[in-house]
């Protein structure tokens, strides 16, 4: 068994705070993160409030899984592992529909390979600031499959539909929903746990779909 794969079981099985039905979000963060120290500012943005936005699914009553990556995370690799660590949360009995997926920018892009490496429909997905329409030729490899919720902000370049790759995806979809938002922050809107796009992905993780 792969030993990341093993221990997640192992401290999962351990603890007295697991439940099968509590909820799992896996949070991915952006790029700006994995590459600088988060007290570091960036020049339009601002620092990326990583402790901030898990703090407010923690508080939500989320169990939250994530990690600052290392700088140059390799999107491939790194998608491969979240795979693992959800398959572990499948076999100790947790229900699909209880965890999910939920990254921004670079971290959208790794919850979209997942999404397409477990094929699994009854997961739950947040993509949030990470389509682009040249994404269909430069990223074919990827296929949404599960309930796919994706967020974008008008006025950032990241901030278009993604009804495209839903067309073009050839697993199965069970929910799909898109929320524009017109706050004029650019990609910095992701920066900070902005209500406008925290809320609508804690509704998701609890499965209202609607």
């Amino acid at each position: 068994m792969n030993f990341k794969k093993s221990m997640l079981l192992l401290l999962l099985s351990a603890s007295s705070l697991f439940c099968s039905a509590q909820d799992y979000i896996f949070f991915l963060h952006n790029k700006f993160a994995e590459d600088h120290p988060l007290t570091e500012e960036h020049p339009e943005y601002g620092k990326t409030q990583y402790l901030e936005i898990l703090s407010k699914f923690k508080q939500a009553g989320f169990r939250v899984i994530s990690e600052k990556r290392a700088p140059n995370t390799d999107v491939g690799a790194y998608s491969k592992k979240v795979v693992l660590q959800i398959d572990s949360l499948l076999k100790l009995g947790v229900k699909s529909d209880h965890i999910t997926v939920i990254g921004t920018s670079k971290g959208g892009y790794i919850a979209q390979y997942v999404s397409s490496t477990l094929k699994n429909p009854n997961l739950n997905f947040v993509f949030i600031g990470c389509y682009r329409d040249k994404d269909l030729i430069a990223f074919p490899g990827i296929n949404f499959c599960g309930n796919i919720l994706t967020i974008y902000e008008r006025s950032d370049e990241y901030g278009v539909s993604a009804v495209r790759r839903k067309e073009t995806s050839n697993l199965k979809i069970s929910n799909f929903k898109e929320i524009e938002l017109n706050t004029g922050l650019k990609h910095g809107f992701l920066f900070k746990p902005m209500k406008e796009w925290i809320n609508p992905s804690i509704q998701w993780a609890r499965r209202n779909y609607k």
